[in-house]
C-alpha cells in the first residue's frame, strides 16, 4: 500500500497531524503500537487524571464543604474501584471517539510497532499481545510524520516494580487508596496523582532536588501551591536527592541527601516516581534513516519540525520544547499543512501550561525569573481571588492573577493563575497576548460580574498603576 502520509503514533500530536493530512487531501495512514489510539494522553495520563481528579474533589467537597452550604451526608465514603472503573469508562469513550474520526476521515489505521526499513518504507510489527492473528507488512510512504510521545523517567537507583514503587501509569489503577504516598518529584504530574489521593485521606510526603515546587513556572505559583497543598496535609522535602529505594512486603523506604548532606529515611506503603518525562523513540529504526538525536534523545528537527531526512518530520514530546499534548496538536496541524504547501505558524512563547489540582495552576508567556535574567524591564499586577464575590460564593478562595507588562509599551508579556478555573482563564490571556494586547486593554475589557475572570481584568488594572478596583 502507498501512501502520501504516513504517521507513527496516535497520541493528540498522532492523530491530529492525520486527520488534518486526511482534510488536505492527503492519502493518509498512522500506525499505533499499542491495542487503542490516543497515545499516552488518552489512555494513561491527561483524560484518566482529570477524570480521577474531577471524582477526587468531589469527594473532597461533599466530606469538607457540603455541611457548610447545607447538604448532610451520612456514611460517606470511597469506592475507589468504582472510580476506577469511571476512569476507564471516560478512557474508553474517548478512544473509541479517536476510531470514528480515524473512519470519518478515511485514515488507514494499523496496529503494530512502526519501524524504517528505509526512507519511504516502513514495516510494521505486531506487538506480543497483537500477535496472534497478525503478521507483519510493509508499506510506502511518500512523507513520515514521528509522534511516539515519551516515557516516565526511571531512578536507576530505585527499583520500580509497579506494585509498591510505581509511576503515573499504575497510579491511575490503584484499587486502594495509600495511607502514606512519597512522591520523588515536585512537578505538574507529581502534584495532580498527589492530590487525587490526598483529597482522599492519603498522607503524602514530596521529595523535590530543587527548591520549590512546579520549578519551571513562575516561582509565585510554587510558593502558592505548595500552600494550597499544605492544607491537604502533604509534607515537602526540598533540596533532597534521592539516593535510593527498596520494598519489603507493603513497606516502600525511599532513602534521601539532603542540602546538609545528611542521610534521611522515608517510609510508606507506595512511592511514585514523577520526575519528567523521556522522549520515547525505541524500535523505530532511526539508524537505518539516519535521524539525528540529541544527547536527551530527542530527535533533532528544523523550523518546520523536519529531520535531518527530507520528507520525514517529528512532532510532540519526541522534539524539543515542552512535553504537552495541546503542543504537540499544533505542531501536527503545523506539519500537515506544510506538507500540503501552506505555511502556518506557531508561536511557543504562547502555549499555556497547565496543573489540574485544585485550585488549578495556568500560565501563558515568560515568567518573572525570565524577564530578569533577560534584562526586560517589566511592572507587576496581582489580584486574589478571596477579593471576588465569585469565590466568596463558590468558597474558591485560594490563589491569584498575576500579570506581567512591559514597563515602557505596557504590553503583557505574561500572565500566571493560581485559581479556580485557571486552566479556562488562561484562554483570555493566550488571545491578549496573540494579539499583543496591554495590560490597559484588558482592564478596559468590560467583564461579567460576578465571574472568576474578573481577577484577570483586576490584576491588569493593578499593573496600570495600582488601579485595582476592588481592592
Amino acid at each position: 500500500m502507498k501512501y502520501d502520509v504516513t504517521v507513527i503514533g496516535s497520541g493528540p500530536g498522532g492523530y491530529i497531524a492525520a486527520i488534518r493530512c486526511a482534510q488536505l487531501g492527503l492519502k493518509t495512514a498512522i500506525i499505533e503500537k499499542y491495542n487503542t489510539l490516543g497515545g499516552t494522553c488518552l489512555n494513561v495520563g491527561c483524560i484518566p487524571s482529570k477524570a480521577l481528579l474531577d471524582s477526587s474533589e468531589h469527594y473532597h467537597n461533599a466530606a469538607h464543604t457540603f455541611k457548610i452550604h447545607g447538604i448532610e451526608l451520612k456514611d460517606l465514603k470511597v469506592n475507589l474501584p468504582q472510580m476506577i472503573q469511571r476512569k476507564r469508562e471516560v478512557v474508553k469513550q474517548t478512544c473509541d471517539g479517536i476510531v470514528y474520526l480515524m473512519k470519518k476521515n478515511k485514515i488507514d489505521v494499523y496496529y503494530g510497532l512502526g519501524s524504517f526499513v528505509d526512507k519511504n518504507t516502513i514495516q510494521i510489527t505486531p506487538t506480543k499481545n497483537q500477535a496472534e492473528g497478525g503478521e507483519t507488512k510493509q508499506i510506502q510512504t511518500d512523507k513520515t510524520i514521528i509522534a511516539t510521545g515519551s516515557k516516565p523517567i526511571i531512578l536507576p537507583s530505585v527499583p520500580y516494580d509497579k506494585k509498591r514503587i510505581i509511576t503515573s501509569t499504575e497510579a491511575l489503577e490503584l484499587q486502594e487508596v495509600p495511607k502514606h504516598l512519597i512522591i520523588i518529584g515536585g512537578g505538574v504530574i507529581g502534584m495532580e496523582i498527589g492530590s487525587v489521593y490526598g483529597r482522599m485521606g492519603a498522607k503524602v510526603t514530596v521529595i523535590e532536588f530543587l527548591d520549590s515546587l512546579i520549578p519551571t513556572m513562575d516561582r509565585t505559583m510554587g510558593k502558592e501551591l505548595q500552600k494550597v497543598l499544605a492544607k491537604l496535609g502533604f509534607d515537602f522535602y526540598f533540596k533532597h536527592k534521592v539516593t535510593g529505594a527498596s520494598v519489603k512486603g507493603n513497606t516502600v523506604t525511599v532513602t534521601a541527601e539532603n542540602d546538609k548532606g545528611e542521610t534521611v529515611n522515608f517510609e510508606g506503603d507506595y512511592c511514585l516516581l514523577s520526575i519528567g518525562r523521556r522522549p520515547y523513540t525505541e524500535g523505530l529504526g532511526l539508524e537505518k534513516v539516519g535521524i539525528k538525536v540529541d544527547n536527551k534523545g530527542r530527535i533533532e528537527v528544523n523550523d518546520h519540525l523536519e529531520t535531518n531526512v527530507k520528507g520525514i518530520y517529528a512532532i510532540g514530546d519526541v522534539v524539543r520544547g515542552a512535553m504537552l499534548a495541546h503542543k504537540a496538536e499544533e505542531e501536527g496541524v503545523i506539519v500537515a499543512e506544510q506538507i500540503a504547501g501552506q505555511k502556518p505558524h506557531i508561536n511557543y512563547l504562547l502555549i499555556p501550561n497547565v496543573v489540574y489540582t485544585w485550585p488549578e495552576v495556568a500560565a501563558v508567556g515568560y515568567t518573572e525569573e525570565e524577564l530578569k535574567a533577560n534584562g526586560r524591564k517589566y511592572k507587576t499586577g496581582t489580584f486574589p481571588f478571596k477579593a471576588l464575590g465569585r469565590a466568596r460564593a463558590s468558597m474558591d478562595l485560594d490563589g491569584l492573577v498575576k500579570v506581567l507588562a512591559d514597563a515602557t509599551t505596557d504590553e503583557i508579556l505574561g500572565v500566571h493563575i493560581i485559581g479556580p478555573r485557571a486552566a479556562d482563564m488562561i484562554g483570555e490571556a493566550v488571545v491578549a497576548m496573540e494579539y499583543r494586547a496591554s495590560a490597559e486593554d484588558i482592564s478596559r475589557i468590560s467583564h461579567a460580574h460576578p465571574t472568576f475572570m474578573e481577577a484577570l481584568k483586576e490584576a491588569c488594572l493593578a499593573a496600570t498603576g495600582g488601579r485595582a478596583l476592588n481592592m
